[in-house]
């Protein structure tokens, strides 16, 4: 946004975290026992919210992703896009934010990715959704855990009847979801762990739900029970089909992971920056 620096949308994120600490501490501390997960409002000012929905870029412009599992937009190769939007997601990444949001989740070690392995900017359409699923349990070379989603939604007057929420399934994916709207200028983190199962229910109208991700990672699993696991998709309650096809999925990718430690091939979604 012109002449607001990456610096000082920084510090209007960290302020207004700050703000709010105690009562969302409170939040997460209530919910950690099955995915903790927290929200704000209002974290930047609407006028540059608005400016981040504005010079989101297109599909053509992104990477879609069509399948059994999800159907969206994504991309991480920042410098293709609008200046602005790079400037937010790496806002976020400035260490003063980065630990703060782990005095709020009590975890002392904590890391932002600037590869934005798997993060970056997602946009999802009529009929776009995401099944419930678990995120893969680490970083692109397996040294650290992932452990915490921060989600920052920027379409305006986005609606309960719209879609494209998220939802988390604290009782696990045959059980009734919370849903957490994706409103305009809003920040969700939650956790990832081998139990926190998402979703984004799907699109309803034609229009765009733009989203800007970020990944944290720690040296160390939020519980002790958390094995490495690659991404794991389910159906939901209702779909027995879907659960039998995409549990035999998740099942063969885990198994070829076991024999290619890092997997067959790099996962593309990541910064690739010049040297």
């Amino acid at each position: 946004m012109k002449g607001v620096s990456a610096q000082e949308i920084s510090e209007m994120i960290y302020d207004r975290i700050r703000s709010c600490q105690s009562d969302v501490s409170k939040t997460y501390l209530e919910t950690k026992d099955n995915i903790g997960y927290f929200y704000i409002d209002n974290v930047l000012p609407d006028e540059m919210a608005q400016k981040c929905f504005e010079v989101f870029p297109s599909k053509l412009d992104m990477r879609q992703l069509k399948s059994i599992r999800e159907y969206k937009y994504i991309s991480a190769q920042m410098d293709k896009h609008h200046a602005l939007l790079e400037q937010v997601i790496y806002a976020f990444q400035e260490p003063k934010i980065v630990e703060l949001i782990g005095n709020i989740c009590n975890i002392d070690s904590l890391y932002a990715d600037s590869s934005l392995y798997a993060g970056g900017i997602s946009l999802m359409g009529k009929d776009n959704f995401l099944h419930p699923h678990l995120d893969n349990s680490h970083d692109a070379n397996r040294n650290r855990w992932r452990v915490l989603n921060l989600l920052y939604y920027v379409s305006p007057n986005w609606k309960t009847e719209n879609g494209g929420h998220l939802e988390l399934w604290p009782n696990g994916p045959k059980n009734k979801p919370v849903v957490i709207e994706s409103k305009f200028n809003r920040l969700v983190v939650m956790a990832t762990h081998d139990t926190s199962w998402h979703s984004v229910n799907k699109v309803q109208l034609d229009a765009n739900r733009c989203c800007i991700s970020n990944y944290y990672f720690s040296d160390f699993p939020l519980k002790e029970s958390d094995k490495f696991h690659v991404t794991k998709f389910r159906g939901r309650p209702e779909d027995t089909f879907t659960n039998i096809i995409l549990d035999f999925d998740a099942n063969l990718r885990m198994f070829l992971r076991r024999i290619f430690k890092k997997g067959i091939r790099k996962n593309p979604h990541v910064y690739k920056k010049e040297d």
